[in-house]
């Protein structure tokens, strides 16, 4: 699925949300390989040349949305439209149904609720304009500012792995997964994402 069904870009009360471009990449990377987020993340940006490079041997851009906050970037959000699983005979019916979604933001930005309200506009356009049913997100389970967020954002903790993750301080590690369906955010009372443009 294209993310063209979503009418980009997406506001907030404060913040601008749209796919990231090639030159977003910098500012991008710059926030990656502060020791505060990359702590959490998969992958070290390493230098700017391996941040590059990752992000396009695994055709990352495209997921890669950028958040902005007076015209400048101050974060990321993931976004992966994905099919859900299905037997043979209704696999159609699973397609591009389900979202991944993930955000990192610069630490000098924490603390207002940015991540909050950009991941909020997002679960909106995925369940609003992309349609999808369900959506995910994980998170290595000490990563209390990420838990406290998808749990605002009404999701509910699916999975707890026990030292399920080789984290590179050489430690295994516990994960989490937080999902939420399409139903359960319609009823729920969610936090404000702002006036959209």
């Amino acid at each position: 699925m294209t993310l063209d069904r979503i009418s980009w870009p997406l506001r907030t009360d404060r913040l601008t949300v749209r796919p990231a471009t090639v030159e977003d990449l910098d500012a991008l990377g710059r926030i990656q390989n502060l020791p505060e987020v990359v702590t959490w993340l998969p992958s070290s940006a390493g230098t700017q040349a391996d941040y590059l490079l990752r992000m396009g041997q695994h055709s990352l851009l495209p997921r890669t949305l950028a958040v902005e906050l007076d015209s400048v970037v101050i974060g990321e959000l993931y976004l992966h439209v994905t099919s859900g699983w299905a037997q043979r005979e209704v696999a159609d019916g699973a397609r591009d149904c389900e979202a991944e979604i993930g955000w990192g933001f610069d630490p000098a930005h924490q603390g207002h609720g940015y991540a909050t309200e950009a991941a909020a506009e997002l679960v909106r356009a995925c369940f609003q304009d992309l349609g999808v049913r369900r959506i995910t997100a994980g998170a290595f389970a000490d990563n209390d500012r990420s838990v406290r967020i998808m749990e605002r954002l009404g999701m509910r903790q699916e999975t707890r792995g026990i030292r399920t993750t080789l984290h590179r301080s050489g430690h295994w590690v516990d994960n989490t997964v937080h999902a939420l369906l399409a139903d359960e955010w319609r009823g729920a009372d969610r936090p404000a994402a702002g006036a959209r443009a």
